[in-house]
């Protein structure tokens, strides 16, 4: 009897420890995006140049926690072939690059991974206020892709 107990003891807890719990998937925050809506406050539409096909529009704003972002808009394209299409938010149209000094008018926000909507995180801590301009630099060939005025 003690054994049929303990067969029955042990199947039990197999089936509970077993069941299926239907447990919801948790919800994973992805810091290269908005939370929630993207309030756009200085936007503008991109200028092509070195016939790189630069298109679409870029908006600077923040979400609903306070986050700044940069958006490039679903029709934004620029030639991607190179893998090496940095964006840079820049205090003005033309690319000046000034090492010695850190490029103070320049905030690198990283590479362009594909044509149509894409998101750029403004670094913490960062301010965007002095910044008039998207710049879209080829480091590889050493010339710009395109630019769009913040408005």
């Amino acid at each position: 009897m003690k054994k049929v107990l303990f067969i029955f003891y042990i199947a039990f807890l197999g089936l509970v420890s077993c069941s299926d719990d239907k447990e919801k998937d948790p919800v994973v925050i992805d810091p290269t995006r908005p939370t929630g809506a993207l309030n756009i406050l200085r936007s503008g539409s991109f200028t092509d140049q070195n016939g790189a096909g630069s298109r679409g529009m870029a908006g600077l704003g923040t979400d609903t926690q306070g986050k700044e972002f940069l958006r490039f808009d679903g029709a934004f394209n620029t030639a991607l072939a190179t893998g090496t299409v940095t964006v840079f938010l820049s205090t003005s149209m033309e690319f000046m690059a000034d090492p010695a000094n850190g490029n103070p008018n320049l905030l690198p926000l990283g590479p362009v991974r594909n044509a149509g909507e894409n998101f750029f995180a403004i670094p913490t801590g960062a301010s965007t206020a002095k910044y008039t301009h998207v710049i879209l630099w080829c480091g590889s060939v050493g010339v710009p892709f395109g630019f769009a005025p913040l408005n």
